[in-house]
């Protein structure tokens, strides 16, 4: 007989709702500390959101960006990201890094001093290096990159709440929705808890937390309208219950998955990925915890319709009530 690992027994009959008010509750609170969190200790913004100056240099032979980064690290710049590009068009003698640089000064970008003091330093390292292009991010389009990140995430947790609810119900879209801001603030929150740095890379991290997030809470709510509909009588907590112990293993299975890759890239990813790893990292156990105790606590508090052979009185049908089911 093959071995299968199991992350949980068969039959299993765990009361996700015993502690509904303590679980929510605390859920709540995460999400209100990290609200404060944020607003009065700020976020570490990086280059993209703050203003910096990104330079582009090539060379004929091999470099280790730690060379690199050790001959900048001693002129006492705020931010430093140094990365080495690969592109299957480049040929043997060609090697090319991206070296982003953040100041405290009020515009934002490097003098052309210090650039002097940067080509130089570099120039010890590899004498024939080259700098290809030289560019700087001011203030302007850094606030404009935060607006655009903050409506990137915005508009991904409305698209999300227009599918579940074409898809399902709107109590459904209100619990995924709450669910998802859950994940983002309490992601945000450990940020600006840790002063992690924050740039695109994270908005990035973010919007994938979303939908890993959002696609294991539409499994739950798929199992979860299939036995609405077997068990018409059967009262909604209980079916909730049931719901959440025939998809947990499921839930686990993906969740630990993810995370095991999660770990090996954090451990040997490098200081390059690491702040995007923590993110997802920390999105994805935050996002298997709202799966299991925030999206369907919103849904049994809101109630949803049994039987859409028929119009319920009570609860009024989606928009979508015509689109097509199972």
């Amino acid at each position: 007989m093959a071995f299968r690992l199991k992350l949980v027994p068969d039959n299993t009959r765990i009361d996700f709702f015993r502690w509904q008010w303590l679980t929510f509750g605390m859920s709540m609170a995460a999400m209100i500390g990290s609200l404060l969190l944020i607003f009065t200790m700020g976020l570490n913004f990086g280059i993209d959101f703050k203003g910096g100056t990104t330079i582009r240099t090539e060379s004929p032979t091999a470099f280790e960006v730690g060379d690199y980064r050790n001959a900048l690290d001693d002129m006492g710049f705020s931010d430093l990201a140094i990365t080495e590009v690969f592109d299957p068009g480049f040929g043997q003698d060609r090697h090319v890094a991206m070296i982003r640089i953040g100041t405290t000064d009020e515009t934002g970008s490097v003098s052309a001093e210090q650039l002097n003091q940067i080509q130089d330093a570099l120039r010890q390292v590899d004498p024939q290096i080259t700098f290809a292009a030289v560019e700087s991010v001011g203030p302007k389009v850094s606030a404009e990159l935060i607006k655009t990140a903050f409506y990137a995430v915005g508009a991904a947790c409305l698209g999300i709440m227009a599918y579940i609810w074409l898809r399902f119900e709107w109590q459904f879209a209100i619990g995924a929705v709450v669910s998802l801001i859950h994940d983002v603030l309490l992601t945000v929150g450990l940020f600006a808890l840790f002063q992690l740095k924050f740039d695109l890379t994270t908005i990035a991290a973010l919007l994938t937390t979303l939908g890993f997030s959002c696609n294991d809470t539409v499994v739950v709510f798929d199992r979860l309208r299939e036995n609405l509909m077997k068990y018409k009588t059967r009262p909604l907590i209980d079916l909730m219950n049931l719901t959440a112990n025939e998809t947990l293993s499921r839930t686990l299975m993906t969740a630990v998955t993810t995370a095991l890759a999660l770990t090996a890239m954090l451990v040997f990813g490098g200081d390059v990925i690491r702040d995007f790893i923590i993110a997802m990292l920390f999105g994805v156990v935050v996002g298997c915890y709202s799966t299991l105790y925030v999206a369907k606590n919103i849904v049994l508090w809101l109630g949803v319709k049994r039987d859409w052979s028929k119009k319920d009185p009570k609860l009024a049908a989606s928009p979508f009530e015509n689109a097509e089911r199972p």
